[in-house]
Formats: structure tokens, sequence, C-alpha cells
């Protein structure tokens, strides 16, 4: 499927406000309801739009900690990422994984109850024998930006 620009419009403004109701989106976007429902549940049987979410203020309900950790293998073959994979995936604490290319293999995002908590998902990490051989953590002590969007409009300017 090949997006135009008002398809892009959408996505850009539903990241804003995914509550915005079809008639609101139409508005906004210069279309009538009508086929801005039909390029909206393209998006959505597309794959486009994975889903609506809440965005949580965590900070509200309590104390945490945010840690980012570099994660470097001993071996590189598939099987070593493989396992690797398969034990983090069921850390409930783990929110984001990136494979990154440089001086090591993974970055994660963690968010914990605290650094004891951080601390003991990444002894039982080690228990396992999962394959790390070397991590770097990084405890954040502020988070002065956060944009829970992507700029689309900016990214895929050329297609507007």
């Amino acid at each position: 499927m090949k997006l135009d620009r008002i398809d892009i419009k959408i996505l850009h403004v539903l990241q804003q406000n995914g509550r915005m109701t079809n008639v609101e989106l139409a508005e906004v976007v210069n279309l009538s309801p009508s086929p801005c429902l039909m390029r909206l549940k393209r998006l959505q049987s597309e794959g486009y739009i994975e889903g609506y979410a809440a965005q949580i203020n965590v900070a509200k309900l309590g104390q945490t900690v945010t840690v980012f950790t570099e994660v470097t293998l001993k071996n590189h073959r598939q099987t070593d990422f493989a396992r690797f994979l398969a034990a983090i995936e069921k850390i409930e604490q783990l929110i984001e994984c990136y494979v990154i290319s440089g001086g090591y293999d993974y970055l994660l995002k963690f968010v914990t109850a605290g650094v004891g908590e951080y601390q003991e998902i990444m002894e039982q990490l080690i228990e396992l024998d999962v394959g790390i051989d070397k991590f770097f953590s990084y405890v954040v002590l502020k988070a002065p930006i956060r944009k829970a969007h992507t700029p689309l409009t900016k990214l895929f300017s050329h297609r507007l």
C-alpha cells in the first residue's frame, strides 16, 4: 500500500490524540467523515496503526528507576542472539530492546521499583548464563525531553 500526504497526516494527528473522533479527525485532515473512516480502517488493517494506548504518568503512581543497559554477548551466532532474546522477553520490567551497531550488541531500557530490583534482574540473567559477556548500566536521573510521537510530517515530507 502506498501512502499519500493525507494518510501521513492522519497518522500524525492520531499520534497526538488517539481518542479523537472520526468526525474531528476528518475535519483536521480536510476530508469528509466517510472517506476519512475508510482510510483509517485501511491504515489499521495494513498494520500502519498497531493499536491505541493510554500514556500513564508513572511518577504519579510512585517512585521508579529507569535504567539503560548496554549488553555485549560472548558469542555472535544466531543461536546466541535467540537464547538471549528468549530470556529477556520474559522480563516485564524490560520495556524496550534495541539491536545496536557499534561497541555493544543491545541497548535495553528497564523501569523498576528501584536499583535493588534492577540489580536482581541482572543477577538472574547472569545466573541463567544466557551469553552475556559484559553489561554497563546507566541510571536515568531526569528526562527533560520525552516525546510520545515520531515526527512523521518531517520524516515523510516528500509525500506531503
